[in-house]
């Protein structure tokens, strides 16, 4: 299971947010927890303040912890990867006419449908996860030549981004359901 945990403390001298942990077990916390309305969300708050330091008094706000699995967030991620690889297609062939990003934008929605299908099912949830996984290397390796070749950052950069990102997702729930 994969946790983050984020607090957020209100000092005399400046607000700050702080991401105070991320790990691949939950961390015990003395504070009381609250479930919202979600499984993966829950929001912990602290009762008592803080002492004080360096003379100022700080106050502990709630903390807000993600505890969703990885394996439960790669359809999501292969419906929202495909959807915005099918729109960046459809934008680049409307603004310049390229049929080469409009080919690659419908190629990747497929892939990434046919993914999302793929993983619905509990026997093919494994194919499912390395097709994501493969569809995101290809466009990773793509945006990746691009970049590198153009050396503009717009628009393969945040492409390069999003793939890769897109990349983690898959094989960390690739790996997460072949054990």
């Amino acid at each position: 299971m994969f946790v983050c945990t984020m607090s957020m403390s209100l000092s005399s001298s400046s607000p700050s947010l702080l991401l105070s942990s991320c790990s691949s077990s939950p961390i015990a916390i003395n504070y009381t927890t609250l479930q919202i309305s979600s499984r993966y969300l829950s929001t912990s708050s602290s009762i008592s303040t803080s002492t004080k330091s360096r003379g100022f008094k700080s106050h502990s706000l709630p903390i807000i912890r993600c505890s969703a699995q990885l394996a439960e967030l790669a359809p999501a991620a292969s419906a929202a990867y495909g959807t915005l690889l099918l729109g960046g297609g459809l934008f680049a062939y409307t603004r310049s006419g390229s049929k080469g990003s409009l080919f690659g934008g419908l190629s990747g929605a497929v892939l990434m449908g046919a993914a999302y299908v793929l993983m619905q099912v509990p026997e093919t949830k494994e194919i499912g996860d390395a097709l994501g996984f493969g569809s995101a290397f290809l466009f990773s390796s793509i945006f990746g030549i691009r970049l590198a070749a153009t050396r503009k950052l717009m628009p393969a950069g945040p492409l390069l981004g999003l793939s890769v990102c897109a990349l983690a997702v898959f094989i960390s729930a690739y790996l997460q359901d072949r054990v």
